[in-house]
């Protein structure tokens, strides 16, 4: 049988035998070497297709760093400008309500359209869910600011589909447009609560006390139906931590209803009523 032949390109080993310089005594020991026909062959395609496979991943790995950085400064604009549409919804009254809320509405507005319009054109394709913890928490915020000025206009809940509507104007029609998912909209609406929560404080030390009841069963609603959908999803702490919170916030609106409700001609007079104030229980007569 012939011997193999070697392949082009692969090393030949043999194996040679030496021995040490025959001497008088026992048998010379023999030493297995090994050597080489040729010297290495230069790299192979092979090599160069792998190095040029994981310089792409390289560069896709440091475009997805760059972007991941470029969407936390949007994230972060979003939160602090929409912090800011809170504290002016917080400044409305009975007199001032229509002023107030116009220039909340304009200034959520700019919003969407100098901020979030920055994450829409970064955010394509399957970006939404890879980068959603970078700015995750600017669009709760979002929705937390968009809900609240929707209930102090019209005492209604902003709906997920009506928040992505209007976030299509932003979209380029020929790539898939940014859509908020569930999730982060309802972590928004369980922070809503505690705006309700100070709202309805607020309301009551100016003496809407109705005003302060209907934020009471609108946030409760809101538990109720949220205390049946959280145990459906999954392990999510963060939502269960909010949970927690909006429980907090719907027991203080309630004592807070309760106790004008049931010591309403202590509190009253207090709270900017017209009526003339009725000092008697704090154990004095009343003065002309």
């Amino acid at each position: 049988m012939a011997a193999p032949q070697p392949q082009p390109g692969c090393k030949t080993i043999r194996p040679t035998i030496s021995s040490s310089p025959s001497t008088a005594g026992p048998a010379p020991k023999r030493f297995r070497t090994m050597a080489t026909d040729a010297a290495a062959p230069p790299a192979s395609a092979g090599c160069s297709a792998m190095k040029a496979e994981f310089a792409r991943h390289t560069d896709y790995l440091n475009a997805l760093n760059d972007k991941r950085e470029r969407l936390v400064k949007a994230s972060r604009d979003v939160t602090m400008n929409s912090k800011k549409v809170i504290f002016q919804v917080h400044r409305i009254s009975r007199n001032n309500k229509e002023e107030v809320l116009s220039k909340a509405e304009n200034d959520l507005a700019a919003v969407v359209n100098q901020h979030i319009g920055k994450l829409v054109k970064e955010l394509q394709g399957t970006d939404f869910w890879k980068l959603r913890r970078a700015y995750t928490f600017g669009v709760q915020e979002y929705i937390e600011a968009a809900t609240f000025c929707r209930f102090c206009k019209t005492g209604t809940l902003l709906s997920l589909d009506e928040i992505n509507d209007s976030l299509l104007a932003l979209s380029d029609k020929s790539v898939e447009p940014l859509q908020i998912n569930v999730l982060d909209y309802i972590l928004g609406v369980a922070d809503l609560s505690g705006e309700l929560m100070r709202l309805a404080i607020g309301r009551i030390s100016d003496g809407e006390v109705e005003y302060a009841k209907d934020i009471c069963s609108f946030v409760r609603d809101i538990y109720r139906e949220l205390t049946l959908l959280v145990p459906l999803m999954d392990d999510n702490n963060e939502m269960k931590k909010k949970m927690e919170v909006m429980l907090q916030s719907v027991v203080k609106i309630e004592n807070a209803c309760f106790g004008v409700h049931v010591r309403g001609s202590e509190y009253i007079p207090m709270l900017g009523s017209s009526a003339e104030p009725d000092y008697a229980f704090f154990g004095g007569a009343d003065y002309d």
